[in-house]
């Protein structure tokens, strides 16, 4: 069967997430497999309208699969989001001969990935994103790396809390999706987890459940934060004021961005990238790929960002089961 694409381009766009570089590498490297020619491009949809794009060989994705990041590199890009900007992308990709495009990143970006599709490109999409926030697949690129890089931060400022028999906030990243916070808690054992789907702003409820578990003996308290609810800091000083006990606040930020993926991320982000080459080789666009119900599989794109998400209601009321209560 002959190959519907002669040339593939992969870019990756939005946050960036460790595991991007495995894919990138897994696309290179099959792409070359089944005869095609592999151009990278620099910088998201910007650097496509600039122009910013390179041949790609076996050795250019040598040793990039255990680092954090992208090779790539990551930028948004407003100019794109207008019809010119993308019929003039889609203008740049054939000049290049590009006939195939591999997106890596989020709804945004999958957006993006459409709209070129209806301009004659063949596209794909890969979810990479440390939120776990696409409807279509319960695995992301990077959330598996974000999570334990978390995890050992909050283990960390645990070990200081009890020494200091402290109240300690952490807040980890998730601006409207709570799936960093909900994960963390609960393997972290946290006494409370607020997530920007489920916090009713209760906050008396909050240093009521502080000052009962103190009683109860409890003497150092750990509560996850999620960046949508964020001010931490002033919360922190409000639960200290109320409570009498010493409160920190800690923003873990963007380390849960970078560092060396773990093995999931490698194994997982790899096979979606091949999977990515495979279904342009079958002629396939507007597909996302995604992993659900322990199989890859693929979504129309449409279909994809049409799907609503939530955080699961039973882990949901485990969580609240597995704290003090």
């Amino acid at each position: 069967m002959a190959n519907a694409v002669t040339t593939i381009g992969v870019l990756t766009s939005g946050g960036d997430a460790p595991g991007m570089n495995a894919a990138i590498r897994a696309v290179v490297r099959t792409g070359l497999a089944k005869g095609l020619k592999v151009k990278g491009i620099m910088r998201g949809y910007s650097g496509l309208l600039n122009e910013e794009i390179v041949d790609l060989d076996f050795f250019s994705v040598s040793d990039i699969i255990s680092r954090g990041g992208t090779i790539l590199y990551t930028a948004r890009c407003e100019e794109f989001r207008t019809e010119e900007g993308q019929k003039k992308g889609a203008e740049i990709l054939k000049r290049h001969g590009i006939d195939g495009l591999v997106v890596i990143g989020g709804d945004g970006s999958f957006n993006g990935a459409c709209k070129l599709a209806n301009l004659g490109i063949n596209a794909i999409g890969l979810p990479g994103t440390i939120d776990l926030d696409i409807a279509c697949t319960d695995y992301t690129i990077g959330f598996d790396t974000a999570i334990n890089t978390a995890m050992d931060a909050i283990d960390k400022i645990r070990d200081t809390s009890a020494s200091h028999e402290r109240c300690s906030i952490i807040e980890v990243m998730g601006r409207s999706a709570g799936y960093i916070a909900l994960w963390c808690g609960i393997a972290a054992g946290a006494e409370a987890i607020l997530l920007p789907e489920r916090y009713d702003g209760n906050e008396q409820g909050l240093i009521n459940k502080i000052l009962e578990s103190r009683k109860a003996g409890k003497k150092h308290h750990i509560i996850i934060n999620a960046e949508g609810i964020g001010h931490s800091a002033s919360m922190a000083k409000r639960i200290e004021a109320a409570t009498g006990i010493e409160t920190r606040a800690t923003i873990i930020g963007h380390i849960q961005r970078g560092g060396n993926p773990t093995c999931k991320d490698r194994m997982y982000a790899s096979i979606m990238g091949a999977k990515a080459v495979e279904l342009l080789c079958e002629g396939k666009t507007k597909r996302v790929v995604g992993y659900l119900n322990g199989d890859f599989v693929d979504f129309d794109i449409n279909e994809a960002l049409a799907m609503k998400k939530d955080i699961p209601e039973y882990q949901y009321e485990i969580s609240k089961m597995l704290v003090h209560r």
